[in-house]
Parts: C-alpha cells; sequence; structure tokens
C-alpha cells in the first residue's frame, strides 16, 4: 500500500499542478474520480491487465470512459498513465489529489456516523463548531448507524471525535473491570 502511495504521488502531484495552473480543480477532481471508480470494476482492470491488449486500446477504453467532457491536458494525463502502466493507482492518485485539493481549497471533508438522522439545525451547529476550531470550510457527509446506539463519531481527516454511546459505555465497562 505504502509503495503504491509513493508511486501514486508524482503523479497526482502533475495532474494538481496542471489544475492549478488550469483553475480546474473540480473537473480534473471529477475527471479522476470517474477513472478511479472505472479501473476499480473486475471487467475493467481485466482488460488493464491483460498483456495481450495494446495501450491503444486501454486508452481509448479509457478515454471512451469518459466520453467528450475530458480536455486534452486530461487526455494527455491518461495516455502517460496508460503508458507507464500506472492506471491502477488512479484510487491512490485520487486520494493524494484530493488531499491536496482540499488544502488548496482551505477545506476539509467530515464525515457523521449518528444513531439517528441528524436535523438541519444539528448539522449548521457541528459544521460552525468545526469551522470554528479547524480553521476551513467544512464539506459534511452524514452517515446513519444504528450499531452506534447514540451519539456521534465525526471524522475529519485523520482526526477522530467518538461521542457515540457504544464508547462510552465501553469505556465505563473497562473502568468498573
Amino acid at each position: 500500500m505504502s509503495e503504491a502511495i509513493t508511486t501514486a504521488r508524482p503523479y497526482a502531484q502533475a495532474a494538481f499542478e496542471e489544475a492549478l495552473k488550469l483553475t480546474d480543480l473540480k473537473g480534473w477532481s471529477e475527471i479522476l474520480l470517474v477513472l478511479a471508480e472505472a479501473v476499480c470494476h473486475p471487467e475493467v482492470r481485466a482488460v488493464i491487465t491483460n498483456p495481450r491488449v495494446e495501450k491503444k486500446q486501454v486508452e481509448s477504453l479509457m478515454e471512451g470512459l469518459l466520453g467528450t467532457k475530458a480536455k486534452v491536458q486530461q487526455r494527455n494525463f491518461i495516455r502517460i498513465l496508460v503508458d507507464n502502466q500506472r492506471l491502477l493507482l488512479l484510487p491512490e492518485i485520487v486520494a493524494i489529489f484530493e488531499a491536496l485539493r482540499s488544502e488548496a481549497e482551505k477545506t476539509v471533508n467530515v464525515v457523521i456516523d449518528s444513531a439517528f438522522e441528524l436535523t438541519a439545525a444539528q448539522r449548521e451547529k457541528i459544521i460552525s463548531s468545526l469551522k470554528a476550531r479547524m480553521g476551513r470550510e467544512i464539506k459534511l457527509e452524514c452517515k446513519v448507524n444504528k450499531d452506534l446506539l447514540g451519539g456521534v463519531v465525526i471524522r475529519a481527516g485523520d482526526k477522530v471525535i467518538d461521542g457515540s454511546a457504544r464508547t462510552r459505555l465501553g469505556e465505563m465497562a473497562n473502568a468498573l473491570a
């Protein structure tokens, strides 16, 4: 895994710099995400890894997945990935690209797992608290997880705030043991 990230980093950095130069971070992000999802499908992966399939055919397949929405620079990036046999690194490239994009845009993606659906007021309160704490714009994604029993678990990058009832009960059980 770490080898894949190390190998993917220069490609992600190059894509990011090109997207920044073209002021099209969102467009590049969308294209890379489509490609990353595609290479995760077993059928596409089988074609990409088949030594009998020519690079030109793989390139055509990837460009075909994008349709007409890909720009020249993005098509060139795909060509480079195909030529260097790095298409399978696309999920790692996307992860690094998105981290660079979040840093440049001063945003952070936050995932909240809660036992119940959060109201709009609760979401706004969480967003404003996290914005003040992190000094960044917050992109919120909420999920319902009935296993939590109550409370929430907030994940923002490498930070985790666990305020779930399940964790609190586990802490009390450990203290009583």
